[in-house]
């Protein structure tokens, strides 16, 4: 329009100067001068009401701003609302708590569906205007994620299953000879330090038939109601919106994970091999020299994580390192030391003390006369600077790893506090769980536990001894960390197709154990059927609690620990980097998880590590000295387990 008028204003001026042409002409230019006036007015008209479309832009964006501040104080409070109804129950499981906590999910269930239409409304509306910042799309955008029921009675129906299917697995005890087991601390320690099969075997199956059975319909009905809520809000099913929610911008995220694990699969299969062979050599009537390994031999619960075998499988037992739990024995190490010591790590490279809430009102040991629950998990409350870890503590290396883990969230909270409450969560979940991971592989180092007196200096070793102890430590990383990289593929993987209803619930337990067979190469130990509900048994599958950000977590921590390992300066074996006291790497960490999710996950990996996709070239180099010496020692062996079948009960 502005060069219509000046065009005009040209023509117009060229018409005026026009005194000695044709009477003709210059009737018609008059007449073209009349139009040419005209049409100036009609711009002058336009240019007010431009202005006036501006202001009335600029009123629209700042009444959208206001409307996302309201939204995102209206979300912290229902998140706050939530967080303390959770962790009240959570504490001391009654049932007074659980109806208060199924409530406050009904009255927040309400305002959250308010928010989700506002937002839905102001991106429709501004597919018209175009007005909005992407800033301000994005916050509107994560708003509209959400998989809440519409009908409050099946939003109460869906929170009384949640809470029913979470006591039956927080409350579960074995009976034995009058004497009742928990999960934590006794059926854990029984899988961790027996080296009898018929009582390892007797633990884990009496932990399943005290959890799964009386879960199976509740669950069933429980996914029914979150796949129509996921319905409600123009999902397929609830795996859609998982996926979209935990992983935003990854459409094609189970395809990445697929080839994640592809490259992975060969280390793993070297581990399993391995493993098999010794634990054929310890238990030679129960396992075999080739095949899957029985799942109850593995040291845990759910053979997730191998550590607790780790002296049927050390490498070279005479070379083996010092016993870490012993030594904070002798040190008289307490819970609350553990948990100082881990915040004067995170402070030693320049990261947030704990708060004074923090220690007043964090669970860090199972308390005497009430229920609760205690599997590790750490809380942001979304009120000024409360946050907390709830766990059920004990003196050991593996809790002080935990420790680690779950102090890492809190970092995580402290750094994002100030952003957007739609903001305040990880870049994707993935992110969340690796930050103390990252941690822990520096704490757990030799050179680290040297430094806290946790093993002591020695004398000069030989080359060849030195090759012995990395070896015999990266074996046990390995127990921990490659052990549980099928499992925490799987899982998500057999829930997904469960949301999207390709598992049928009469094939449940039958799918869990195929899927645990094709990618840990493990079998149940006794006979399974449809009477049993093992996925029941893990606490991820009754608390809802997503599980492919695990699988995730433990390939980029290792991108995050060779990024910050760089940043520090460190020179040689990645496997040996302790990042302690470099204020670079800390600066590194802290800038990533002062982001939120303010900005896409791709664009805080670059952040942190100069890539922008998920990698396994890191966890590959860390592990390539044990994956030589693997290769060596199971030059004899028929690695896989092609050959194998569950052990299920023929229909």
């Amino acid at each position: 329009m502005r060069a219509v008028l000046t065009l005009a204003l040209v023509i117009l001026t060229k018409c005026q100067d026009q005194k000695d042409a044709p009477q003709a002409l210059n009737l018609k230019l008059g007449n073209l001068r009349l139009s040419l006036l005209e049409l100036r007015e009609l711009v002058k008209l336009f240019q007010e009401n431009e202005k006036k479309e501006e202001t009335n832009i600029d009123e629209v964006i700042q009444s959208c701003r206001q409307e996302l501040a309201d939204m995102n104080k209206e979300l912290g409070d229902i998140y706050a609302q939530q967080a303390y109804a959770g962790w009240n129950y959570r504490t001391n499981i009654t049932n007074e708590n659980a109806d208060k906590l199924s409530q406050v999910g009904v009255d927040t269930a309400r305002l959250t569906r308010k928010l989700i239409n506002q937002a839905r409304k102001l991106l429709k509306e501004d597919k018209h205007q175009q007005c909005l910042s992407p800033d301000m799309k994005r916050q509107l955008a994560l708003f509209a994620q959400d998989a809440t029921l519409k009908n409050d009675m099946d939003v109460r129906r869906q929170e009384d299953l949640h809470q029913e299917l979470q006591k039956i697995y927080s409350t579960a005890k074995v009976e034995r000879d009058g004497i009742f087991y928990s999960l934590e601390p006794q059926l854990t320690e029984v899988m961790a330090k027996s080296r009898e099969p018929d009582e390892l075997l007797w633990a884990w199956k009496s932990w399943r038939d005290v959890t799964g059975p009386a879960m199976k319909r509740k669950y069933e009905e429980y996914v029914r109601y979150l796949n129509e809520g996921a319905m409600d809000n123009g999902y397929q099913n609830y795996a859609e919106y998982w996926i979209e929610s935990q992983f935003d911008n990854t459409p094609d995220l189970e395809k990445m994970a697929e080839e994640l694990w592809e490259e992975l699969k060969p280390l793993y299969q070297q581990l399993h091999a391995y493993v098999r062979r010794r634990l054929h050599n310890a238990y030679p009537d129960v396992v075999g020299e080739t095949g899957a390994i029985p799942a109850h031999l593995l040291g845990n619960m759910w053979a997730q994580n191998w550590e607790n075998i780790y002296d049927l499988v050390v490498p070279y037992p005479y070379a083996k390192e010092h016993d870490i739990d012993k030594e904070m024995l002798s040190q008289k190490y307490t819970v609350e030391s553990m948990f100082k010591m881990a915040e004067h790590f995170f402070m030693s490279i320049g990261l947030y003390p704990m708060t004074q809430t923090f220690w007043q009102k964090s669970m860090i040991v199972k308390p005497e006369g009430r229920e609760v629950q205690c599997h590790a998990s750490a809380e942001d409350f979304y009120t000024e600077d409360d946050f907390r870890i709830k766990m059920c503590t004990g003196v050991s290396s593996e809790y002080l790893e935990t420790v680690h883990h779950e102090m890492g969230h809190i970092e995580y909270f402290m750094a994002y506090e100030d952003q957007p409450t739609i903001y305040r969560t990880g870049a994707n979940s993935a992110f969340h769980e690796a930050i103390g991971d990252t941690i822990s592989l520096s704490v757990m180092t030799t050179k680290h536990l040297k430094t806290v007196n946790l093993i002591p200096e020695k004398a000069h070793v030989s080359e060849a001894r030195n090759k012995e102890e990395n070896i015999n430590y990266l074996m046990k990383k390995a127990l921990i960390k490659l052990a549980f990289i099928p499992f925490g593929y799987m899982i998500d993987k057999w829930r997904f197709e469960v949301f999207r209803g390709r598992i049928k619930p009469s094939d449940y337990n039958r799918a869990w154990w195929e899927l645990r067979l094709k990618y840990q190469g493990i079998v149940a130990p006794v006979q399974r059927s449809e009477d049993d509900f093992d996925p029941g048994s893990k606490f991820h599958v009754p608390s809802n609690s997503p599980y492919i950000c695990y699988f995730v977590s433990f390939i980029i921590q290792f991108q995050f620990y060779d990024a910050m390992c760089q940043a520090s300066g460190h020179t040689g074996d990645l496997h040996t980097c302790d990042f302690y006291q470099s204020h670079a790497a800390g600066t590194l960490l802290r800038d990533v998880m002062a982001f939120g999710k303010k900005k896409p996950w791709p664009d805080a990996m670059e952040a942190i590590t100069g890539q922008r996709s998920i990698k396994t070239s890191a966890i590959n180099e860390y592990f390539a000295p044990l994956l030589e010496w693997l290769q060596e020692q199971n030059r004899n062996e028929i690695i896989g387990w092609d050959d194998a079948t569950i052990n299920f009960e023929t229909k």
